[in-house]
């Protein structure tokens, strides 16, 4: 099925047309239940063009030379996830080109670029699960044990979940380049492509040292947030399906600053979650990011939004020498007392109808606005 485009596109992208998965007729009251239709078959379809993918390097690259449980680990940690970031990506290339096989397997390809940021940032966090299952580098630890190896178990874990890591990061780009969008397309790709990721890196270098004791701002706090997650979960795979289309540059500028708004909006639901969410629903222990003091945007809020008295105890326990369950639990009163939770909502809630208002005032096809405004909604609710 082919559908109208409004967005202007620069010439033509020719590749293999995939059966539809964007149907107009489907779309029914606000749209909700027709979104949630569709990123079900799409993130089915990404998760088949992964596995594909991923087999066939795991067998070509790591079994053959006997690396039979780190492929294993690596492919169950790639099993997981709700594919936002191809999605996105895939509406971007949608606001300019007709639906495409291989267009969505080009889109395929930056949930293993999101595979390498989370094996890297897990080791990073020192974190124990993920999704719900132990962390890849606890896993690689354990093996290493079982197996009687020299050395320190945590250590090698640690190693070789990083070099998993390298390996996604390598297997992205070559998923993308051998997804059979033609050359030209990708040519309008790799500048993003490359500035995302040098942007990621940046971003999680910054986080690395956003102490909550150092008392960041909240600006301070977001500019990393966009950096490190909010850009490359909305904004960037927005663009880079854009610029892949061929959209005009006006075009891309709406996504861009549709991307800006819900990346944010994202992040503070995330940052709200790592501290008040159930870990069935977060995958994460509870209060990881307390633990951790991490300088999230809720915790910035609270400093910016609590009395001296409130501020005075938050500094107190940044500065302790341990955190334990009883400075959670007092932290976690603090930041409710200095209503930095509701403010956080709020913000969320700001986000999303300014995203929403941008598109209606858009030029973008109409479907596509449906899609985005939905996804907007389904990627800041308070279950995500």
């Amino acid at each position: 099925m082919q559908f109208r485009r409004k967005s202007a596109t620069i010439g033509e992208v020719n590749a293999q047309q995939a059966a539809p998965l964007f149907r107009t007729s489907d779309i029914d009251g606000d749209g909700s239940a027709w979104i949630e239709s569709w990123t079900a078959r799409v993130r089915a379809a990404v998760r088949s063009h992964i596995e594909d993918f991923v087999r066939a390097r795991c067998a070509e690259e790591l079994q053959a030379n006997g690396f039979e449980f780190p492929s294993r680990v690596l492919l169950d940690f790639l099993s997981g996830g709700k594919s936002v970031r191809p999605t996105f990506m895939y509406l971007g290339w949608l606001c300019g080109a007709d639906e495409s096989e291989a267009a969505l397997r080009a889109a395929a390809s930056i949930e293993l670029l999101h595979g390498f940021a989370l094996l890297q940032d897990d080791v990073m966090d020192e974190s124990g699960a993920r999704r719900g299952r132990p962390t890849a580098h606890v896993r690689l630890a354990r093996w290493h044990e079982e197996q009687g190896l020299s050395g320190s178990p945590a250590r090698f874990g640690e190693s070789a979940a990083v070099l998993l890591g390298d390996l996604c990061l390598v297997w992205a780009e070559r998923m993308l380049r051998e997804s059979g969008v033609d050359a030209a397309a990708l040519s309008r790709v790799w500048p993003r492509y490359d500035a995302m990721r040098a942007e990621l890196a940046v971003g999680q270098l910054a986080d690395l040292v956003n102490d909550a004791a150092g008392m960041p701002t909240l600006e301070q706090v977001l500019d990393i947030a966009r950096r490190k997650s909010g850009n490359y979960t909305v904004r960037r795979p927005l663009e880079l399906g854009a610029a892949m289309a061929g959209c005009a540059e006006p075009t891309i500028e709406v996504l861009g600053e549709y991307g800006v708004l819900i990346g944010e909006a994202f992040q503070l639901r995330d940052d709200l979650l790592g501290i008040f969410g159930e870990p069935s629903v977060t995958g994460k222990p509870a209060n990881a990011d307390l633990r951790e003091r991490k300088a999230t945007t809720v915790v910035a809020l609270a400093e910016h939004l609590a009395g001296p008295p409130g501020r005075t105890r938050l500094h107190d326990l940044w500065r302790r020498d341990t955190f334990d369950n009883n400075a959670v639990q007092t932290a976690r009163e603090l930041i409710v007392d200095s209503g930095a939770p509701q403010r956080a909502e709020q913000m969320i809630a700001e986000r999303v109808e300014g995203a929403r208002t941008l598109l209606s005032d858009s030029v973008l096809d109409p479907t596509v606005t449906t899609a985005l405004q939905q996804m907007a909604m389904l990627c800041t609710r308070r279950s995500t």
